[in-house]
């Protein structure tokens, strides 16, 4: 091997060894890193361990604390602090018939805890079924000491309504996820599921409950088919009461899908007949088309409009009135010449400020909207005495709200407010101040047709409104009875509506005067006056020296 042979092999043999040491390190590298991935990997691995371990514990408290933070909703309380709606631990108990020993020995011990249930089927059909949701505590120590294995208890929360069916329509439902479905629970859902302050509202329970019990004695005499009242500062809005029957329990968290359950003070769309005069009188007077001593002279018993005839109610009603003595005695023709005299473009106006053609954008979800079809002629005349108008009771009671005090813009509310912006006059001041003594006259006086509502002391005044319903291809025998109502007129504070669905006159019932006349026994007239009106006295007597005293 000469020597340039020598230093090639060399350098061969350096090369080598160089790619040798290269190769090396990079494995060193490599495993550096896959020993730190490996690492970061193993962290994860214990801190993923360590939940699945605390989660498998069983710690009462521990799930407890979860269960609050999924299910929990804060209360609903009224004006007074009274809880309404309220969140507590409950406790369920079921059996697994797998577990029972013997089961017709057991289910003789349920029969004896548990007299109004049979539990035949469930026992020999299933896996597991509830005995009883929301056990009391004492049949709950009952059971327990019974020691049998196939029980199960668990502890849950629940939502519960201590007064049972008479918020129903306002506070409306949650379903099994713990969601609200209607009423306030649904409007107010995030508030009361992401906060732990209650939700306050402006409702009254004892009035509450003081109106519902009038309105239930009420179907007991006119065996009408479901009724309303709404009551409401005239000033601010604030609803102290709010009532729809029928109504429901909703503790049974029931599926209420009959139309019988509609809320009829929201929801509930409805011709009201002549409350709606007032509107007419109201409109004439701010728009400075009449004044209360208008005269009509001259008035007709019947006119015709496109082929339909309007006529009086009462033949009695003399043809010669003024406006005042049209609203008292509520005649047709008189109203329907005072709305020809204030004109569409005018009456529709004054129709949505005072929100009767307009949406009322308020607490709950379930509010129905104003139905009238085209404005006309006939419309015109037919709208100023109350018909071919169908409106909700949430929205004549905002109305007569307005035209009674003062002119003044109000927002029906049922979530009581810190502060109250001040109102805005959205009418003539001289609405009210020529209205309210009108209104007091239908009560107080012989020619008016409220007279079984003038309880002594509150100066109550108001409109009847007696109104046939809508069927195919006409109106059916079946009425509306309504009566709006503000009170006291001389300085407005309240309005209280209530409307009788389908009410039936009562020949066999007795009605006693307040002014010392003889009982009369045997009305056969279905109108506002000898069923509403009378219902609407009745509630006075009982929710008036509250309201006078702590209002």
């Amino acid at each position: 091997m000469n020597e340039i042979d020598k230093k090639k092999k060399f350098l061969e043999e350096y090369n080598s060894e160089f790619s040798y040491n290269e190769q090396k390190s990079n494995i060193i590298i490599s495993f550096e890193r896959i020993a730190f991935i490996f690492f970061i990997f193993f962290i994860i691995a214990i801190i993923f361990s360590s939940k699945v371990i605390l989660l498998s514990i069983d710690d009462k408290e521990f799930k407890n604390k979860i269960l609050k933070k999924e299910n929990f909703r804060s209360s609903i309380i009224d004006k007074k602090g009274n809880i309404l709606a309220k969140t507590v631990t409950v406790v369920n108990v079921g059996i697994n018939p797998n577990l029972v020993i013997d089961k017709e020995k057991l289910l003789i011990t349920l029969k004896l805890l548990f007299p109004k249930k049979n539990f035949q089927k469930q026992m020999y059909g299933k896996n597991f079924f509830y005995v009883k949701k929301k056990i009391s505590q004492e049949k709950l120590e009952k059971v327990l000491l019974l020691g049998d294995k196939s029980f199960i208890h668990e502890e849950k929360l629940a939502r519960i309504y201590p007064n049972g069916k008479l918020f129903s329509h306002v506070l409306g439902q949650i379903d099994d996820d713990n969601n609200g479905i209607s009423g306030l629970e649904k409007a107010f859902d995030y508030e009361l599921t992401t906060s732990r302050k209650p939700l306050v509202l402006t409702l009254d329970t004892e009035i509450q409950y003081l109106i519902r019990e009038e309105l239930l004695k009420s179907k007991e005499i006119f065996q009408n088919i479901g009724s309303a009242a709404i009551l409401m500062n005239i000033n601010t809005g604030d609803i102290l009461s709010m009532i729809s029957l029928p109504d429901f329990d909703l503790n049974k968290r029931e599926n209420i899908n009959d139309l019988k359950y509609i809320n009829r003070a929201t929801k509930g769309v409805y011709e009201f007949g002549s409350v709606f005069k007032t509107f007419t009188i109201a409109a004439g007077i701010n728009y400075d088309v009449i004044k209360p001593e208008t005269e009509f002279k001259e008035l007709k018993k019947k006119i015709v409009c496109a082929g339909n005839a309007i006529s009086e109610y009462d033949d009695k009603i003399p043809s010669t009135l003024t406006a005042e003595d049209i609203l008292i005695r509520s005649g047709n023709i008189g109203s329907a010449r005072i709305a020809e005299k204030i004109g569409i473009d005018n009456y529709h106006k004054f129709l949505q400020i005072i929100g009767i053609l307009t949406n009322i954008n308020f607490d709950i979800q379930e509010v129905g909207e104003t139905q009238m079809g085209r404005w006309g002629k006939c419309k015109l005349l037919t709208v100023g005495f109350g018909h071919g108008i169908a409106t909700t009771l949430l929205q004549l009671t905002k109305a007569y709200s307005i035209i009674s005090n003062g002119g003044y813009d109000i927002f029906p509310t049922l979530i009581k407010k810190e502060k109250y912006l001040k109102s805005k006059r959205i009418l003539n001041k001289e609405v009210s101040k020529n209205l309210n003594p009108i209104l007091r006259k239908i009560v107080s006086t012989d020619e008016g047709t409220a007279s079984f509502a003038n309880v002594e002391g509150y100066e109550i005044g108001g409109k009847t409104g007696t109104a046939d319903i809508a069927s195919k291809g006409g109106y059916s025998k079946k009425k509306i009875n309504t009566f709006a109502s503000v009170f006291p007129t001389s300085n407005p504070k309240f309005t209280l509506v209530v409307m009788l669905d389908q009410p039936k006159a009562n020949k066999e019932f007795i009605y006693h005067y307040r002014d010392g006349r003889n009982p009369y026994k045997g009305n056969w007239r279905n109108t506002a006056g000898w069923t509403t009106v009378w219902v609407t006295g009745q509630i006075m007597e009982k929710i008036g020296p509250i309201l006078a005293t702590k209002y």
